[in-house]
């Protein structure tokens, strides 16, 4: 049977594309979903479509600052918001929580200390992060970053469990070797679609009964692989 705990959606909002995408992606491993704002506009649209249950705001934002943008969003929702800025000093850490922000983090900045805040967040204001997947024997424990099969720990490469965790928290989706190469690029120097393969047919081995049988992750021959959802 698959199982998962509820999981926080997290919106964050930073103009830097490469940095969104880095935190996008650790906070995806973390168990998080996750969509992303370049502006400030954006982020406001982004909101209103989504209504996550955090928001990591940038204040150096085109178009709508940062600051505005928690203006406006404080005023119709209590939603958590952690702010970052390369700004340093008092004055801006006390305006910043004047306006409603929950908590504040300087660049530059850990993104393991970003995924503890949005935890002890979301503890405060009685939110659930996802941390725990389990499907039939399979036990992935995303904040921890261990994988137990059977009852046995199992011991992944980081490009082997940013795949898996990824691949379980779509339980049934199909992903092309394409998809799959830019969910993990963070955590692998590999640039090949084919180097997926590589990775799945390790991936078999260690957590799979019978790696030519597999019941956790399947190929869909001509488009890819998916992880098995057992409500299929």
């Amino acid at each position: 049977m698959y199982n998962r705990s509820v999981h926080a959606s997290i919106l964050i909002v930073e103009d830097e594309e490469k940095l969104a995408q880095a935190i996008a992606l650790y906070l995806r491993n973390a168990g998080f979903s996750v969509e992303i704002a370049l502006d400030g506009q954006a982020a406001l649209e982004a909101f209103e479509r989504h209504r996550p249950d955090l928001i990591v705001l940038d204040l150096m934002l085109p178009k709508v600052d940062g600051w505005e943008v928690c203006h406006r969003i404080r005023r119709e929702s209590d939603v958590p918001i952690i702010m970052l800025t390369a700004r340093v000093g008092e004055p801006a850490r006390v305006h910043g929580l004047e306006l409603g922000a929950d908590d504040y983090l300087e660049k530059p900045f850990s993104l393991r200390e970003l995924v503890a805040r949005i935890h002890a967040v979301l503890r405060r204001t009685g939110k659930k992060s996802q941390t725990v997947i389990r499907a039939g024997d399979l036990y992935i424990d995303l904040e921890k970053h261990e994988v137990w099969v059977r009852k046995k720990r199992v011991e992944l490469t980081a490009s082997e469990f940013a795949l898996l965790a990824f691949m379980a928290q779509h339980p049934g989706r199909v992903f092309t070797r394409l998809q799959l190469l830019e969910a993990i690029r963070g955590s692998t120097t590999e640039t090949l679609e084919r180097a997926i393969d590589s990775h799945i047919k390790n991936l078999r081995k260690k957590i799979e009964r019978t790696p030519q049988d597999p019941e956790y992750i399947q190929t869909v021959y001509g488009i890819g692989y998916r992880f098995r959802d057992t409500k299929l």
